[in-house]
């Protein structure tokens, strides 16, 4: 059994590679920001805020098609989305689902 130590670094890397994702697609980063109502200049702040990986993961997972482009692009099965949700501080399945 992983230790909770390593259990969040592999969750963190999965949120850090989920907002590269978002990043990487301005469609995505503009529902990700007015979701969010983070300002794109303050997004490395509210990086640092305890939660924000969390809101990252529950972003992609809030959306199916999202989730799947996410996990084909990057290799990352979609059920480990969901796990390293649940491993960040402030992580649940508490996240709403749009189509």
């Amino acid at each position: 059994m992983a230790n909770p130590a390593s259990m969040r670094g592999e969750a963190e890397a999965v949120a850090i590679g989920a907002l590269g994702f978002i990043a990487s697609d301005p469609e995505l980063l503009g529902r990700f920001l007015a979701i969010t109502g983070i300002e794109a200049a303050s997004v490395r702040q509210a990086a640092a805020e305890p939660g924000f990986l969390a809101g990252v993961l529950q972003f992609i997972l809030a959306h199916e098609p999202t989730l799947m482009r996410f996990s084909q692009e990057t290799g990352t099965p979609p059920e480990a989305v969901g796990k390293a949700l649940r491993a960040l501080p402030h992580g649940n399945d508490n996240h709403e689902r749009s189509t």
